[in-house]
């Protein structure tokens, strides 16, 4: 599964990046379906909404933290100019905790809603995503 991660570069600036996440495990549930599973990690989690009209400009984020869109479409800008959207089942990476960050923007005139799931301060991502 890919997903998009955006993050502090050398130069304090940011930039997206696409990531590969494994499905190194499996468990066959009560049924005998065979479900893949991504590893575990230790996290919290937490919903949000963002207005329609919020239009964030250059910020950090609070944490390293995987979000998903659970409704609703936003954008968000790296330092490198680059744009990309985000819409319902999209799941990102916010790992730009430091520099100059991201912009953040509502599209659509709907509000969105979002799952984080904020990650241990210790997180290892190439163990995870492996």
């Amino acid at each position: 599964m890919q997903i998009t991660r955006f993050f502090e570069t050398a130069d304090h600036g940011s930039c997206f990046e696409d990531l590969e996440i494994g499905f190194p495990d499996s468990k066959t549930d009560e049924f005998g379906y065979v479900l893949t599973l991504s590893r575990s990690c230790d996290a919290n989690a937490m919903l949000a909404v963002l207005p329609a009209n919020l239009d964030q400009d250059w910020h950090n984020a609070p944490n390293r933290q995987f979000v998903c869109v659970l409704d609703g479409c936003l954008e968000v800008e790296t330092s490198d100019g680059a744009v990309r959207r985000m819409a319902r089942g999209d799941l990102f990476m916010a790992d730009d905790t430091a520099g100059q960050g991201h912009r953040t923007r509502v599209l659509d005139g709907r509000p969105v809603r979002l799952l984080f799931v904020r990650l241990a301060d210790d997180f290892d991502l190439a163990g995870w995503a492996a």
